[in-house]
């Protein structure tokens, strides 16, 4: 079975790392690393999750190594660590981002794994990686982003987030 072809009625969790305990149910789903040695519980509804984008910016193309990076944001005292807090490494800093305010990143020490990014402009949130997601549906469904950042950014052979409800904006909003 493909994403593509998977039943959007119910989770899709293909085999996509070494973990095999990743869920997903009405209000509360998780996300691992590769290797599955961090996984995160997280909200699937407000006011929990607060929104789901895609951002352009030079900053989110290199911690990614593409060329945007696919993101949603959770109040952080909706998300739950529910292993490998102690695995996780941080590193930030505040020079490139656009705000000049502190950007650190939370990553798996084993695998490398970006699992969020806490912002210094955004108290209380923090940014997860849709490519964390174990339930694949999630994305094509509660998940699928509403907004695209930094389009001023966006490379020339992507059109941007399809869908008459996305709003694009030229830097954060």
């Amino acid at each position: 079975m493909s994403v593509r072809d998977a039943d959007k009625s119910k989770p899709y969790i293909p085999l996509a790392s070494t973990a095999k305990d990743g869920y997903s149910n009405a209000d509360e789903a998780t996300a691992t690393c590769f290797c599955g040695a961090v996984q995160l519980a997280f909200p699937t509804e407000g006011p929990g999750l607060v929104n789901s984008f895609v951002c352009n910016c030079t900053d989110c193309r290199k911690i990614t190594a593409s060329m945007f990076a696919s993101n949603f944001t959770v109040a952080d005292k909706h998300l739950k660590h529910i292993r490998g807090q102690d695995n996780l490494k941080t590193w930030g800093q505040s020079e490139t981002v656009a705000s000049g305010k502190k950007m650190t990143n939370y990553f798996c020490q084993t695998c490398g794994t970006l699992m969020y990014r806490v912002g210094a402009t955004f108290p209380g949130l923090s940014i997860m990686r849709l490519g964390t997601v174990d339930d694949f549906n999630l994305v094509e469904t509660k998940l699928k982003p509403t907004r695209e950042m930094f389009v001023k950014d966006r490379v020339s052979w992507l059109t941007g987030v399809a869908g008459d409800e996305v709003k694009q904006y030229e830097a954060m909003q």
